[in-house]
């Protein structure tokens, strides 16, 4: 019996939370979508748990310039209903993202994590800004970069006190 391996669950004590800064600045929203999800559920982490919210914090910068792919931006619309009779809304994404673009991508995102009370907390972790200069203007003198770039994926990372760059 001394084969026998024993399955490893972190504890909430052991949790090592990052901060991700993202640029969204002409990326595709889906697949934007898909790997902020990925970071957020910490799914990236080899000692990922699936009952556990240990994924990673992230700011998405650049908000107002994702793009779309195909003929999302004609056909796309968000529902909305008052829940009187006949309050239905139909609102095309070309002009939620002039409102609200954070809204865009918070909705993309939260699409792509579980239904239930795990994935409203996970989606505490994400927060949206659509005018970088403001937020980031004191980190972004002082980086340090480190370049890599792995075959799969042509990402830059930039590391500096604790945060990590996806440009």
């Amino acid at each position: 019996m001394k084969g026998i391996q024993k399955t490893f669950s972190i504890k909430q004590s052991e949790i090592d939370k990052k901060w991700f800064i993202v640029d969204a600045k002409d990326k595709i929203l889906g697949r934007l979508a898909s790997e902020i999800a990925i970071i957020l559920r910490g799914k990236n982490k080899p000692e990922f748990t699936p009952h556990m919210d240990m994924g990673d914090n992230v700011i998405i910068i650049n908000a107002e310039k994702v793009k779309l792919s195909g003929k999302k931006a004609e056909e796309k619309d968000y529902f909305f209903h008052s829940q009187y009779p006949g309050g239905e809304k139909f609102v095309n994404i070309n002009k939620m993202m002039e409102k609200r673009p954070d809204f865009v991508i918070q909705h993309a995102v939260k699409g792509m994590l579980p239904k239930n009370r795990l994935g409203r907390q996970i989606l505490n972790n994400l927060k949206i800004k659509s005018n970088e200069k403001r937020y980031i203007s004191t980190i972004i003198n002082t980086v340090d970069v480190h370049w890599s770039s792995p075959k799969a994926k042509k990402t830059r990372h930039r590391s500096h006190q604790g945060y990590v760059w996806l440009l």
